[in-house]
């Protein structure tokens, strides 16, 4: 395994959720990080399967990796995590911002959940403080916190390399929605602006990947120099009350995510299912006409 950077990346596709997942790794160590893991999830009949988790499994086995760390950068409302599957069979820390805590609390309120069952047997094995630094074997890394998205949003720096999240798509497709509960488009733009002080030749490696009318291949890679010249809603020279006049306003049009009813339930408790009941069942909640509009 050679590379002419300090770390080896490796990307999946699942493109019924649009998602990117990354494997980082170390080559000196052959320790690694598996970032945004996605448990593959079918809504009409309510069942999970491991296809995609199952495609990382296969890499980091055939290249005799360690896993270090499972990082989210946020609660996903999009795709279901896989984490919890992911550390049964490779072992590792999931880890997330410490202010997943907001998440978890705002949730567990629209879904009638207990928190001191969900903290009492807590799903996450580390919160980083804001700028923590860490390493992924030898590799140094750190976070940047970059709320508006969500309130608990981190990008992930490694290297020449930031893990951005749902903060910024492709330059052509512009930046993620804010109208989650405690979702911020003031927040967003700040956020960005601080991914904007990173060195120029930093690659930019991004969640998502939605096409436009005017391209027809997924992208999960750009970088700080193309972003800054180069993205629809947030490049240089955009005010910032010029882009949250602009997010408010695309966000208010926008439709709920398909998977955001099921997927907040499983992934503000970092991938485990909700316990069984006494029928030997496990059931997910619908807060039924919460967000009627």
């Amino acid at each position: 395994m050679m590379s002419l950077h300090p770390q080896i990346i490796k990307h999946f596709f699942d493109e019924t959720t649009n998602t990117f997942s990354y494997v980082v790794v170390d080559p000196a160590t052959q320790q690694c990080a598996i970032i945004d893991s996605v448990l593959d999830y079918d809504a009409a009949s309510a069942t999970t399967s491991t296809t995609h988790a199952d495609q990382i499994i296969a890499y980091i086995q055939a290249n005799q990796l360690q896993v270090q760390w499972i990082l989210e950068t946020h609660v996903h409302a999009d795709h279901l995590t896989a984490s919890h599957y992911l550390k049964q069979r490779l072992g590792g820390k999931i880890a997330i911002s410490k202010n997943i805590g907001v998440v978890q609390q705002t949730f567990a309120a629209i879904y009638n959940l207990d928190m001191k069952q969900i903290n009492a047997c807590q799903p996450f094995d580390h919160f980083f403080e804001d700028g923590e630094h860490f390493q992924i074997g030898k590799l140094q890394a750190y976070n940047i916190p970059t709320p508006g998205h969500t309130p608990a949003c981190l990008s992930y720096v490694v290297g020449d390399a930031v893990f951005v999240g749902d903060t910024l798509f492709m330059p052509d497709y512009g930046t993620a929605r804010c109208d989650f509960p405690k979702g911020s488009a003031a927040m967003l733009y700040d956020s960005v602006h601080k991914l904007f002080e990173l060195p120029e030749e930093t690659r930019v490696f991004l969640c998502h990947d939605y096409l436009p009318e005017s391209r027809h291949e997924y992208q999960c890679e750009s970088s700080i120099e193309i972003q800054k010249q180069q993205n629809i809603h947030v490049h240089i020279g955009v005010e910032k009350s010029d882009f949250v006049e602009m997010r408010q306003r695309r966000d208010a049009k926008l439709g709920m995510p398909q998977l955001i009813l099921p997927s907040i339930q499983i992934n503000i408790r970092g991938g485990h299912f909700p316990q069984l009941e006494a029928n030997g069942i496990a059931y997910l909640k619908i807060p039924f006409n919460y967000f009627k509009q």
